[in-house]
């Protein structure tokens, strides 16, 4: 069964004549009827009410959720970074600095031996080397 209100003359959405032109009037007047000042946000707002509070709770919990394993994330990657990064200062960086020194001292021993050969060359083949001192092995013997 369908029940059938009467709409009053003076509400906003009532017709008085029934006419195009006068629902228009009325729908005028109740956009004056809305506050001018209200923002984006603020009608946002409003919608609230219309979400069932089970939902919201649902979604409130959701976002709490993925918030706090979003910063356990970033807490995880900002350790691992931390790690990685004070390992490679204290292992990684003297260990690169004594290959560094290693390889003048190979270098230096390299050149000294070349000295030596240049030396036995220009000098004959009847003049005998002096000997090299012990501990200090030319590289590829």
């Amino acid at each position: 069964m369908v029940k059938v209100e009467i709409v009053e003359e003076n509400s906003p959405y009532g017709s008085q004549a029934g006419s195009a032109a006068s629902s228009s009037t009325s729908l005028s007047s109740v956009d004056s009827d809305l506050d001018a000042n209200e923002s984006f946000i603020d009608r946002i707002a409003a919608l609230v009410d219309i979400v069932p509070p089970t939902t919201r709770h649902a979604i409130s919990e959701r976002v709490y959720k993925s918030a706090s394993l979003l910063k356990r994330g970033g807490k995880l990657a900002g350790n691992l970074v931390w790690i990685v990064t004070t390992s490679a200062l204290l292992v990684a960086l003297p260990l690169a600095l004594v290959l560094e020194d290693e390889a003048k001292i190979v270098a230096q021993e390299r050149e000294l031996l070349e000295q030596q050969q240049g030396q036995q060359q220009m000098l004959g083949p009847g003049y005998a080397a002096p000997q090299q001192p012990k501990g200090i092995v030319p590289p590829g013997f």
